[in-house]
């Protein structure tokens, strides 16, 4: 299977080989599931077996789209495109849902037009078989495509495998349909096609709002974060690490920053040793290219022990706050700094500072409080 996917075009990259092949498979697969209900669903006269026929065949073209936005994705960096083109596969993702609503709203229209003018149904077991059968292979191409799309990281593939295996789902109420009309000889062919037509079209507008949050930048992967923090805290010489971001330029390619806490007590060459040591290893196992910003933290002075112990107690009473770091008693600038982590419902940011002043200005009288309130990135 690998060998076939460099051979079709995917080169030496697994991902790539994974991404041509499904796609491949997908656009052949549903060619042939495409044209075989359309003839069955046309000699029947069934508007509900034609338009899961019309509906494969935008599953082809949803296919053969992610095939196309993962090749031009793959283009090497340029000077006008230095992190890559790997936001291509997003403008992909935003090319199928398209095609998914399109499909949708014209199966709509089909099944409104058929309710308020109705056609004789002649429906056969032989074509229940089909339906069933295309069903079962929907079902097993949709799963599959979904299983590798989200192990190569594709949305588009995930994407198409989704609408895929709702295809199958709704293959089962096209043979409820028949059956009724067979035994009891009411037609729901319409409503049923009505209903098919919705949920095509709601997996269309879920594609587009994550296709358009990925081109907008939504927050950072908060997986990829955890595995971050835990890589930066398990080096030693780091206190505490906090205020990540991360900035996504495709599948699997990240720049962002994040701020770590260092002992004061350490020389400039000792902290670059190590932050550097683990700037290359974060390249290399979590293909992140991450920037360090330095703060200073005073973990051997009672005065810092004892500050903190103050601020966790504001911390825990306010439901709020989520979390405080870079607390830092700088003795010389006679300044107390503190950062606090929010969640995005406070609103009055300034009542939150006003509040923290009032409760630790009376304990540090002649201190200077520097507090800074931000939001989580990932």
């Amino acid at each position: 299977m690998k060998a076939l996917g460099k051979y079709l075009g995917g080169g030496d990259d697994p991902r790539q080989n994974a991404i041509v092949l499904t796609s491949t498979l997908g656009v052949v697969v549903n060619l042939l599931i495409s044209g075989l209900k359309i003839l069955v669903g046309a000699l029947t006269s069934s508007i509900a077996i034609v338009s899961e026929g019309v509906n494969n065949a935008s599953d082809a073209l949803t296919s053969f789209l992610s095939l196309v936005g993962a090749k031009l994705a793959e283009k090497r960096p340029d000077e006008k495109h230095p992190f890559g083109h790997g936001r291509i596969e997003y403008l992909t993702s935003l090319a199928i849902a398209v095609v998914i609503l399109v499909a949708g709203v014209e199966m709509l229209v089909g099944s409104v037009k058929l309710i308020i003018k109705p056609e004789p149904l002649s429906i056969t077991y032989v074509s229940m078989l089909l339906v069933g059968g295309t069903a079962v292979v929907k079902y097993i191409l949709g799963v599959y495509t979904m299983r590798t799309g989200k192990k190569v990281d594709s949305g588009s593939l995930v994407a198409v495998g989704l609408d895929c295996r709702n295809d199958a789902f709704i293959s089962l109420l096209t043979i409820v349909s028949c059956l009724i009309f067979i035994v009891f000889h009411r037609s729901i062919d319409a409503y049923v096609g009505v209903f098919m037509s919705l949920v095509v079209v709601k997996a269309g507008v879920g594609v587009l709002r994550g296709s358009v949050d990925d081109l907008l930048g939504g927050p950072g992967k908060k997986e990829l974060a955890a595995r971050l923090y835990r890589e930066i805290l398990a080096e030693p010489g780091i206190v505490n690490a906090a205020d990540m971001t991360l900035h996504n330029y495709g599948p699997n390619a990240w720049t962002g920053s994040v701020n770590v806490e260092i002992d004061h007590a350490r020389t400039v060459g000792e902290v670059y040793q190590f932050l550097h040591r683990l700037q290359l290893r974060v390249m290399r196992e979590h293909r992140v290219s991450l920037v360090f910003g330095v703060i200073a933290t005073g973990i051997d002075h009672q005065e810092n022990v004892d500050l903190k112990k103050v601020v966790d107690k504001f911390v825990d009473a306010h439901e709020h706050v989520k979390s405080s770091h870079a607390l830092y008693f700088d003795v010389d600038a006679n300044t107390i700094y503190c950062d606090f982590v929010v969640d995005y419902l406070l609103k009055d940011w300034e009542a939150l500072r006003r509040e923290f002043l009032d409760y630790i200005q009376p304990l540090y009288p002649d201190k200077e409080i520097v507090l800074t309130i931000e939001t989580e990135f990932v």
